[in-house]
C-alpha cells in the first residue's frame, strides 16, 4: 500500500503567507565543533507550511491544537479535485456528492505552485462555499491553498464559518496534493502538541 507525505519540507525557503514569521533553522552544538553531539534550534510560525488551524485562530474562546480529539485526524478521507475554478462555491461543491464524509481534502489548481511560492489570487472558498461545506458536515477539511479565504475577504468569513461552525474540527492548509489521484485515502495528520495553540505545524500521511 503506497504512503504518500502530503507535507511541505521546512526550510527557509518554505513559502509563508505574507506577514507570517518565517521558519529559521541553526545548529548551536556540532559534533564537527567539538561537542558531543549534533543540537539544532527551530525558529517558526504556527502557521508555517503545511499546518492544522484550530477554531481559536479566529474564534473567541474556540478549540485549540490540544482539543481536536486524535479519531479527527486519523481515518477514511476523500481528495477531490475542483478543477481549475477560481474559488470554491456551492455550485462546484454541489456535484461533488460529498455527504457523509468526514475528512475532505480539496485539491486546486494552486497545487502546480504551492510547494514553491506564495501566489495570489489563489483558490479557497468562498462565503456561501465555507457555509456549503459546514451544512455537508465533515469534521476536518484540508487544502492545497495559503488560507481557507480568498486573499483579501474581508472579515475572513471562510474561516470564521469553518472554524466557528462547531463541526468542523480542524481545517489544514498548504498541503501539497500535487501527482495524486483524486479518490479514497487513510489519513494522518500529527500537529505539534502545542495544546493552547491555535494552529501548529503537522505531518500529513495519505495512504491508498
Amino acid at each position: 500500500m503506497p504512503i504518500f507525505d502530503v507535507t511541505l519540507p521546512l526550510t527557509p525557503a518554505t513559502p509563508i503567507y505574507p506577514g507570517d514569521a518565517p521558519f529559521t533553522f541553526e545548529m548551536y552544538r556540532t559534533l564537527e565543533a567539538g561537542a558531543t553531539s549534533n543540537n539544532s534550534r527551530l525558529c517558526m510560525g504556527s502557521h508555517n507550511g503545511t499546518h492544522i488551524d484550530a477554531p481559536a485562530h479566529f474564534i473567541r474562546g474556540g478549540a485549540e491544537i490540544g482539543d481536536i480529539p486524535p479519531e479527527v485526524l486519523v481515518g477514511p478521507c476523500l481528495l477531490v479535485d475542483v478543477g481549475g475554478v477560481d474559488v470554491i462555491t456551492p455550485d462546484v461543491l454541489k456535484p461533488l456528492r460529498l455527504e457523509g464524509r468526514e475528512r475532505i481534502l480539496f485539491r486546486t489548481k494552486n497545487s502546480a505552485w504551492i510547494s514553491k511560492r506564495f501566489q495570489e489570487p489563489f483558490v479557497a472558498f468562498s462565503a456561501d462555499g465555507a457555509r456549503c461545506l459546514v451544512d455537508i458536515g465533515p469534521v476536518l477539511i484540508g487544502i492545497d491553498a495559503p488560507s481557507l479565504d480568498v486573499r483579501g475577504a474581508a472579515g475572513h468569513p471562510a474561516h470564521m464559518t469553518i472554524l466557528g461552525s462547531g463541526k468542523i474540527r480542524g481545517a489544514i492548509e498548504w498541503l501539497n496534493l500535487a501527482g495524486l489521484e483524486p479518490g479514497e485515502y487513510e489519513l494522518f495528520c500529527g500537529p505539534l502538541n502545542v495544546t493552547a495553540a491555535e494552529a501548529a505545524p503537522c505531518r500529513v500521511f495519505l495512504k491508498r
